[in-house]
């Protein structure tokens, strides 16, 4: 549909032009922006506003804007936050659960777009304090259609945590009520995913139809083979995973068996990761930013997928196109797509670390750095 857009040009049109490659094919090309689409049909005076490769708006398939270490932040630091990721290139996030009612961001058009998942849903005392709706298995259900209903399309269950009787992970839920919730969830239009650290929630939760798993350490081949097989999304989120012998240490004097685990989880990481893409398992790159990352570190996490094995190409996809087309945006800049964009002076498929230093970042059809 939006390669049939077409553009009407009077004496009074205002125009950027941008020059260089476009990604992901690498075709050298002016691109212009009108009326917050892409044309490339030559538009006479248009202001010429950057040149270097140009990038369709990244994205940061699990953050969380309105969260700090401590719950809920005000407007003004989640405006704060939104403002970072959005400066750090990331034009489309998913929010990943956050204990704050950020839907007002979808009126500002200065703000990156944004795909809410409402606020976690996690065992009653099995989770950060004031992070989540903490309900029994009995209300797991409810609390997922209330929450799929004030979303933008996804819901966020807390999979597994650890368990003080058990002193180790273990699932937050019965295997039966999180095929419920999902089941709930899917009626109302909305697509789940679920913090997953270890493996035993992981049958279950396949089993339930999910959408999609965040970190996956304990993914396992057979898991893997059913991930692949139901299309279940992978969002390994890198950087969150270098941090478990800190949660190790801090966890190891009262709970030494969660310990020994987060510590094998860590040690197997790559092989874990490599594992699902060399199978197919789709992956996406999340910053987890407002959980162990800054906003506006979604470079890091390409950089840091990039660093276990993932090639260039596929890494800087997983946050740019292919997520675009996951999440239901235009994967590529194509004629009449909205013109959302970075530009970076050099080839960010020859060296991520340029995704640091976007030279242009453009948001509806505006440059806004």
């Amino acid at each position: 549909m939006l390669a049939a857009l077409r553009f009407e040009r009077g004496p009074q049109v205002t125009a950027l032009r941008f020059r260089g490659p476009v990604l992901p094919d690498g075709e050298a090309r002016d691109l212009y922006v009108v009326d917050g689409r892409v044309t490339y049909e030559k538009v006479a005076g248009a202001d010429t506003a950057g040149e270097g490769w140009i990038v369709p708006g990244l994205v940061d398939a699990h953050c969380h804007i309105g969260l700090d270490d401590h719950g809920a932040v005000d407007v003004a630091e989640a405006e704060a936050q939104a403002i970072a990721d959005r400066d750090g290139g990331a034009l489309l996030i998913r929010d990943c659960g956050s204990a704050a009612d950020t839907s007002w961001i979808h009126d500002r058009d200065d703000l990156p777009r944004l795909i809410r998942a409402g606020r976690h849903i996690a065992r009653t005392r099995r989770y950060i304090r004031n992070y989540a709706h903490e309900v029994e298995p009995a209300d797991l259900a409810d609390c997922v259609a209330e929450e799929a209903r004030r979303g933008d399309g996804w819901v966020k269950l807390v999979g597994d945590w650890i368990s003080r009787e058990e002193g180790d992970l273990a699932p937050s839920f019965p295997a039966g009520m999180f095929a419920d919730a999902v089941r709930v969830a899917h009626e109302h239009g909305a697509r789940v995913t679920a913090h997953c650290f270890g493996r035993a929630v992981l049958p279950g939760l396949l089993d339930a139809g999910i959408d999609c798993i965040e970190h996956g350490t304990g993914l396992t081949e057979d898991l893997v083979e059913r991930m692949v097989a139901q299309q279940v999304a992978l969002v390994p989120t890198v950087m969150q995973i270098d941090k478990f012998p800190e949660y190790a240490e801090a966890g190891g004097e009262k709970f030494p068996d969660y310990a020994a685990t987060m510590t094998d989880l860590h040690a197997r990481r790559r092989d874990t990761l490599m594992a699902a893409f060399e199978a197919g398992v789709a992956l996406y790159a999340g910053s987890d930013g407002g959980g162990i990352s800054r906003h506006g570190n979604l470079a890091g996490e390409v950089i840091a997928m990039a660093g276990l094995g993932i090639p260039a190409d596929y890494a800087l996809g997983a946050a740019s196109w292919r997520a675009r087309a996951w999440l239901g945006w235009n994967a590529t800049l194509e004629e009449g797509a909205p013109a959302d964009f970075v530009v970076f002076e050099t080839d960010p498929l020859l060296d991520l670390s340029v995704l640091r230093r976007p030279s242009r970042i453009v948001l509806r059809g505006v440059l806004v750095s």
